[in-house]
């Protein structure tokens, strides 16, 4: 008989399977708001049942305690009618059907009589109940409860059907601890199906009265975030009252609205594309006439002059107009490098162009603050409203520091001769809030983006026949 070797099979590499990730339907289930107000509510009605478990419980000892002291006068009161002495063995039996090991009872009429001689020799705990407190008949009932071994216990209270009579009962705890252990398993058992159930019943209404709006406000809001201009991402308001209700319909206003906003923005962006390409286009071709029109300048003869000095001065208005609009359109947000600047040093240094030396600038005395603020930017603003007042007419331009509310105020004031209305209702507006026939309408706005871009602001404090005040917001 030929033998064959058998050859070991490969061994198999044990493979362990590592526990599944959570998924993202469970994460969003675990986390999300409903399963929070499941658990919350879960957990308040079993700390309500907490509280008032325990002054359940010291009730429970009460009564149970009280129901022996009522035993106790009773079998003492049947026992008053019998003309010969009770028979030891028939006492004990009325004790242990009782719950008892002994009893006394203290009556104005009768005196004292007892039963079970022997209990007093046990030591036990005395509790009187005429003068036991909320929080004591609580404290005792816990302690009761937690108590092990063959305790005993007296306990002294008047009758409940004469105050007059003064009952001692003396007992074993055991029965009572097990009673209320029993009784307490009961309340907990009862605890758990209430809380589920209340839980249950809350979480149902919430579930439909603000959860699930929510929920539908959240999809509304991301599936609108992912394509604001399709109409169809507009959520429809249902027909609610509730706060819920108002909310759906200011989303879907707010919707409306921005969806219009982003399709005008859309067009004035082309447009915008547009008139930069024109602009561009017409300042090649202004600059042309401006060459021509300084060589009709250079013409001696006085007819010419007089005819061509309005045109010259309307083509160097053209051409200044389609530069201000290219650099307008090509500037984006300034870029902010912000420091700590002394002000009122600032201000001492700041220089006036030497065009608009016709007018006096005077800086006032005040409190050498410190400012977070880029200084060029800040400086561009000041020459603006500077400029401004000197092309007004102005005779005396004032700058002042005021610190207010954790800001610091600088006043540029003038007593030029005001804003016209129009000008004031348009004053940021680029294009639209120039005071002069020859401006652009773009430094006030311009002037206010820088300071906004710093954390400030820039107002029109006032405007009228004795002067013109900006105020500049600067951050402490």
């Amino acid at each position: 008989m030929s033998s064959q070797s058998v050859q070991p099979a490969p061994a198999t590499p044990l493979i362990v399977e590592n526990q599944a990730p959570r998924s993202k339907s469970q994460r969003r289930l675990f986390l999300s708001l409903s399963s929070r107000l499941l658990v919350l509510t879960v957990g308040f009605v079993l700390l309500a049942e907490a509280a008032v478990f325990a002054p359940t419980m010291g009730r429970f000892r009460l009564d149970y305690l009280r129901e022996r002291i009522a035993t106790a006068h009773l079998v003492m009161t049947a026992l008053e009618t019998l003309p010969q002495q009770i028979d030891p063995n028939v006492g004990d039996r009325l004790l242990s059907q009782g719950g008892m090991l002994g009893m006394t009872v203290e009556s104005p009429n009768a005196g004292t009589l007892s039963l079970g001689s022997d209990a007093q020799a046990r030591n036990p705990l005395y509790y009187d109940l005429r003068d036991d407190r909320f929080w004591t008949l609580i404290a005792d009932s816990f302690l009761a409860m937690l108590r092990e071994g063959e305790t005993v216990i007296a306990v002294t209270d008047v009758s409940p059907t004469n105050a007059n009579v003064v009952v001692e009962v003396v007992l074993a705890e055991r029965p009572l601890r097990e009673a209320m252990w029993d009784y307490a398993g009961r309340i907990f058992i009862l605890s758990i199906v209430i809380s589920v159930t209340v839980a249950g019943l809350v979480y149902g209404a919430l579930q439909w009265l603000a959860v699930r709006p929510l929920h539908r406000l959240t999809e509304a809001m991301t599936g609108f975030q992912e394509s604001p201009e399709d109409p169809e991402r507009v959520i429809v308001p249902a027909l609610r009252h509730d706060e819920v209700g108002v909310a759906e319909q200011a989303l879907a206003e707010m919707q409306r609205e921005l969806r219009s906003a982003l399709l005008q923005k859309a067009r004035l962006a082309g447009m915008g594309t547009a008139v930069t390409k024109i602009s561009h286009d017409l300042k090649n071709i202004l600059a042309t006439a401006v060459l021509e029109s300084g060589r009709l300048e250079a013409v001696s003869d006085p007819k010419i002059k007089r005819l061509t000095a309005g045109m010259v001065e309307a083509v160097d208005r053209a051409a200044t107009l389609a530069a201000t609009t290219l650099r307008f359109a090509k500037e984006g947000l300034p870029t902010v490098r912000k420091q700590d600047i002394r002000l009122q040093s600032f201000l001492a240094n700041i220089d006036v162009q030497s065009e608009l030396k016709d007018y006096a600038l005077h800086i006032e005395d005040g409190p050498d603050v410190v400012v977070d603020a880029d200084p060029d930017l800040l400086r561009r603003v000041l020459d603006n409203l500077l400029r401004n007042s000197g092309e007004a007419g102005a005779a005396n331009v004032s700058v002042s520091t005021r610190p207010n509310m954790g800001r610091v105020e600088l006043h540029v004031s003038d007593d030029g001769p005001g804003l016209a209305p129009r000008a004031v209702e348009n004053l940021f507006v680029p294009f639209a809030g120039s005071a002069r026939a020859a401006g652009s309408g773009l430094g006030l706005p311009i002037a206010r983006e820088l300071m906004r871009a710093q954390g400030g602001d820039l107002q029109l404090a006032h405007t009228s026949r004795d002067g013109t005040c900006f105020i500049i917001y600067l951050p402490a």
